[in-house]
């Protein structure tokens, strides 16, 4: 397996690709799938490693997870039929793996540790575990002197009968929900909860396909109604789309290398996080985005992306929240355009995989744009006509920055450097499509 990349200025992009299947909705799919009253089949699994880890953690608790290529049967066991792991769970570098089965776990009669690799170590959980304890829960984690009254993983967990509550969610995050609804699910009484901002609802789509108890009212409040219910979800096959935040580097990579068409076939284009396809026509960006079907109602298709000559535009409030995962890539595309390009109310980057706004500004400063780093984001002057920097990319453990790094090369003086071991968290074959396209990298 190589360990770095080398990207070098390219030629035209050009063809037509897909991407690995969609990261968040992979992890509901298995996760989902073993609540289930029989077997989930399901295609278009997303093989990165965060999505192996939530596979892995369901094997520790007595879920059958068979995984051959891009599909997967998972044999469900239903809320009771869970059984507590000889040995702590090991989420991996996955913030979404260990904070849903911090929900789940949360209801269920037995001990659990959940634990991580040195990067999610450091990711805050109190605002998980909080709730949760007030569901019944007891949740303990490790403490540290500059973040007083936070917990940090591991997270040991004793779960138990809980009651459903109304919360009011501090920030809008579908990890948080997810969480809590799976929590919900095993309560007495319902539960209701209410965000800030609308974030990504993969689960509430998803869960309503399989049958769940669980409703979203106008003003977007999510109840779930446990009280009557079997506690099984029922079985169906799952079509899981390409991932957008995947096809967002590449899209990026298009439309700021001169000459380049691609395009994206089968990726999810949910509305609650397609922001990053808004931004990109903000900023002038030939772009046509074609919906084509339906699956477990997330709406399916593709994009066409085009050479176009960006500029400046400001992200923030519901833009950057439906974007957040894709700022990475629209960081680059900032530094590419003409212009400025303001980042706002992202203050939620400071804790992902890395402290990814302090991340790009280096990245992208490396690269000769003059980034301003604020507290909640960051203002990029784009270089314009002028080339950026080569160099080594330091991803600090994180899968996005590497790649942004990468897109970043393809139109770079000077050869760019890029560790590749962080990408196979999400996009195990972005070497090797970028060079399908046409793209100037080799792995060694």
């Amino acid at each position: 397996m190589s360990t770095f990349l080398r990207v070098r200025r390219s030629a035209p992009l050009r063809g037509t690709c897909g991407v690995p299947g969609d990261k968040s909705i992979s992890h509901r799919a298995l996760l989902f799938g073993a609540l289930t009253d029989g077997v989930v089949e399901a295609s278009g699994l997303g093989r990165g490693g965060d999505n192996l880890s939530t596979a892995s953690a369901l094997r520790a608790l007595g879920v059958e997870v068979e995984i051959a290529g891009s599909d997967a049967r998972v044999h469900g066991v239903g809320f009771a039929g869970l059984r507590a792991s000889a040995a702590p769970l090991d989420c991996g570098n996955s913030g979404t793996t260990i904070r849903l089965l911090a929900g789940l776990l949360a209801g269920r009669p037995f001990e659990t540790e959940l634990c991580g690799d040195a990067s999610l170590t450091r990711r805050p959980m109190r605002r998980v575990a909080e709730p949760l304890r007030k569901m019944g829960a007891t949740i303990e984690g490790r403490s540290e002197p500059t973040r007083p009254g936070d917990i940090f993983p591991p997270l040991r967990i004793r779960g138990g009968a809980l009651t459903g509550i109304r919360y009011d969610l501090p920030v809008a995050s579908a990890q948080l929900k997810t969480a809590l609804i799976l929590a919900g699910l095993q309560a007495r009484g319902p539960t209701v909860l209410r965000e800030p901002a609308r974030s990504r609802d993969h689960t509430e789509r998803m869960l309503r396909f399989l049958g769940a108890p669980i409703s979203v009212d106008a003003g977007g409040a999510i109840t779930v109604e446990p009280d009557g219910w079997d506690g099984r979800l029922r079985a169906a096959r799952i079509a899981i789309p390409g991932d957008l935040s995947s096809a967002t580097f590449l899209i990026v990579a298009a439309l700021t290398v001169p000459g380049s068409e691609i395009t994206v076939e089968n990726v999810g284009l949910n509305p609650t996080r397609a922001g990053a396809l808004d931004v990109l026509r903000a900023m002038g960006a030939d772009l046509t985005i074609d919906v084509t079907g339906d699956a477990m109602g997330e709406p399916v298709g593709r994009v066409r992306a085009s050479a176009s000559r960006l500029h400046g535009t400001r992200v923030d409030g519901d833009l950057a929240l439906r974007a957040i995962d894709e700022i990475p890539a629209l960081a680059v595309a900032a530094a590419l355009a003409d212009g400025k390009t303001v980042f706002a109310d992202l203050a939620e980057l400071r804790i992902k995989e890395s402290d990814r706004i302090a991340a790009l500004a280096r990245e992208l400063g490396r690269a000769g744009a003059h980034v301003d780093e604020r507290p909640d984001g960051f203002v990029v002057t784009g270089l314009g006509d002028r080339p950026p920097a080569g160099g080594t990319v330091v991803p600090e453990h994180d899968h996005r920055i590497a790649m942004a790094g990468a897109i970043l090369g393809l139109t770079s003086a000077e050869d760019t450097i890029v560790p590749t071991a962080d990408i196979l968290t999400s996009f195990p074959t972005f070497a090797e499509t970028l060079a399908g396209l046409g793209a100037a990298v080799e792995s060694s």
